[in-house]
């Protein structure tokens, strides 16, 4: 089944992580251990390339720049100027770019090559042969020099923005911080309303949270959000979060990092068999969502999966992103309707981004 994917770092991958994207995951996690990298505690561990997208049927998803800016004193990893956190995700955009020279991926960012790329996923064709679609979102606002900046971005084709990530942020507070928007968060919204990008409400802290529900009148959606009444965290949605954005008409991802699917994971030490976090465990959060929403219009796919993290943080049962296409069966499983899972793998995602866009 066509699948939208709302949440993948490929770009953070692919420069960071030093993963040559266009290879299987296998070739990817073969060469890691060959070379006995330790850098990273996902070391040949990966789950995501664009062959393993392609056999999914994930023929578009949400992909992210992500580059955070760090205050002095702020123990977190980053850039230590605006500027240099710019130029880091001008260099992500480079790497997409060159991807679309090679034929392995397309910018989506309006209708009309929205349509096109559904034509060409659904022309009954190998879909080993298709480009990637994916559409510009940035995880984190701290690049955005100043607003001016906001616009350069939009014209290189960004069309969502999350304004936080994790801990502070020169715009908006995020997970595990606390706290509002502030006046420069505020005016990065209007900015954000006035060019028509969506906010991703994903990492925002609960009090930044609302403050920009109650600013931005523009489309909003999570890409990658779990429940906080199934595992108690402020990365989760409350159940009051999850009602405010059902009411907004977003749609809201569900997220494959381990520590947000079952509770008590400890980042580092648990493991996912033993902590019985399976691909099962994101159903119980989509449904959660639903139950609230009274249908199942509301949910849909957000992996998050390679997202500084492997298969050691991943569900058991998943070796390669390839293995979420056993989510409609799970679905239906559980009573979810033909209609009502094609809207989770696609239509939802769909339904928004033309509206969105229109």
């Amino acid at each position: 089944m066509f699948t939208i994917d709302a949440h993948l770092d490929l770009s953070m991958n692919a420069l960071e992580w030093n993963r040559d994207l266009t290879l299987t995951v296998e070739q990817i996690n073969a060469r890691e251990r060959e070379l006995q990298m330790s850098d990273k505690p996902d070391r040949g561990k990966a789950t995501v390339s664009l062959p393993a997208l392609r056999k999914a049927e994930i023929g578009l998803v949400v992909a992210t720049q992500i580059a955070r800016y760090v205050a002095p004193g702020n123990p977190l990893p980053g850039w230590h100027s605006p500027e240099q956190a710019w130029a880091q995700t001008q260099g992500q955009l480079a790497w997409y770019r060159a991807m679309e020279d090679k034929g392995e991926m397309v910018q989506i960012n309006n209708l009309k090559t929205l349509e096109d790329h559904l034509r060409l996923w659904n022309d009954g064709s190998d879909a080993g042969k298709k480009p990637i679609g994916y559409i510009l979102s940035l995880e984190g606002a701290d690049s955005i020099v100043n607003l001016g900046y906001l616009e350069k971005a939009f014209e290189k084709g960004l069309r969502a923005l999350g304004p936080a990530h994790y801990g502070p942020g020169r715009y908006a507070q995020g997970t595990d911080a606390t706290g509002p928007l502030g006046p420069e968060g505020r005016e990065l919204l209007r900015e954000m309303e006035r060019l028509s990008i969506i906010l991703d409400a994903t990492h925002l802290s609960d009090e930044s949270f609302w403050e920009a529900l109650d600013h931005f009148n523009g489309p909003v959606w999570a890409s990658h959000n779990n429940c906080r009444a199934l595992v108690n965290h402020n990365r989760q949605y409350s159940d009051e979060q999850i009602k405010a954005l059902i009411d907004r008409g977003a749609v809201i991802g569900g997220a494959l990092d381990a520590w947000m699917m079952v509770p008590g994971w400890i980042k580092g030490v648990s493991q996912p068999r033993e902590m019985d976090c399976d691909l099962e465990k994101i159903i119980d959060h989509l449904d959660h969502i639903c139950q609230i929403a009274g249908n199942a219009r509301h949910i849909g796919i957000g992996t998050d999966l390679d997202g500084a993290y492997g298969r050691e943080q991943s569900p058991y049962d998943l070796e390669t992103i390839a293995d979420i296409g056993r989510i409609p069966a799970m679905l239906e499983k559980r009573g979810y309707s033909t209609s009502d899972i094609e809207l989770v793998m696609h239509g939802n995602w769909l339904r928004f981004l033309q509206k969105a866009w229109s």
